[in-house]
């Protein structure tokens, strides 16, 4: 990133906006991206090329290139608002705007897994018997496990909250602690969800006893698990951010941005656990 300041191009006088420079991050990370959902597909079909499982080599690949695509570009993003200043109130209310219509994208994904789900659900086809959930699928109680993992994301909802309180007050090490809880139940929730597909009787594909219903679930908790994976990635960034103290009362975008993903990930997962685990599974 170039340390030359913005300037009008009318009268040559700085003005308030932040006009990006240009970055090689987007189309690197789209590459990576690219590569992780192409290794996924091929090792959910079991693709294999002289005897190796080239899909979950692409999986490992891709990941380790979004990963390394993250750090570099939010690399670039912290030298714009901590060294050379970029990000001024202007500037933030875009970023603002931004993250709401991403966030709104966001929702269109999961109405689609949930319209699928009450297609399937409320209009049974002669394929699962016109019962629902189908015969022989052994459905996850949801007041166990997912109801142990709705208790952990709604308290990390409430110390993310307690994080952007103490960030807003200046209480840099009260908001550190805040963040590693959450960080910490934003993993301790993932491992609930691996231990519940793990013990999870039915299966994705239908080449392995699969049906609408497995497909349904794994594709919505599953995308879900992913949104949870992502923010607590976002939230650990900011985590040592904060530790650093590059969060202030007046300028904390950065954080305020993970706390809204965050919490639309709380709000998706209740609908999931009231419509998925509970509604659905009522006629088992």
């Amino acid at each position: 990133m170039s340390d030359t300041p913005t300037f009008d191009l009318k009268n040559g006088k700085p003005q308030p906006f932040h006009l990006v420079n240009p970055s090689l991050w987007p189309l690197v990370g789209a590459i990576a991206a690219g590569a992780l959902a192409s290794g996924a597909v091929m090792y959910m079909h079991k693709v294999e090329w002289h005897g190796i499982h080239i899909g979950f080599k692409g999986i490992i690949l891709g990941f380790l290139g979004v990963l390394a695509t993250m750090w570099l570009w939010w690399k670039d993003v912290i030298k714009e608002a901590v060294v050379e200043k970029a990000h001024s109130p202007v500037t933030r209310i875009g970023f603002r705007y931004g993250m709401a219509l991403f966030i709104s994208s966001e929702v269109m994904f999961f109405v689609a897994f949930f319209w699928a789900f009450f297609a399937a659900s409320l209009f049974p086809k002669e394929a699962i018997g016109f019962i629902w959930p189908p015969a022989g699928v052994q459905a996850i109680h949801a007041f166990e496990v997912p109801f142990l993992m709705t208790m952990i994301l709604l308290l990390s909802g409430c110390t993310v909250t307690w994080a952007h309180h103490a960030i807003l007050e200046g209480k840099q090490e009260e908001a550190t602690k805040a963040l590693a809880i959450t960080v910490a139940l934003g993993l301790l929730f993932t491992c609930f969800q691996a231990f519940e597909y793990y013990h999870a009787t039915f299966r994705f594909s239908s080449a392995d006893g699969g049906n609408i219903y497995s497909s349904a679930f794994y594709m919505a908790t599953g995308f879900h698990g992913f949104h949870v994976l992502i923010g607590s990635i976002f939230l650990i960034v900011c985590l040592f951010r904060n530790m650093q103290g590059h969060f202030r009362p007046d300028s904390h975008f950065g954080f305020e941005a993970a706390a809204w993903y965050w919490h639309f990930v709380d709000v998706v997962w209740l609908f999931l656990f009231t419509a998925i685990y509970w509604w659905g599974n009522a006629g088992h």
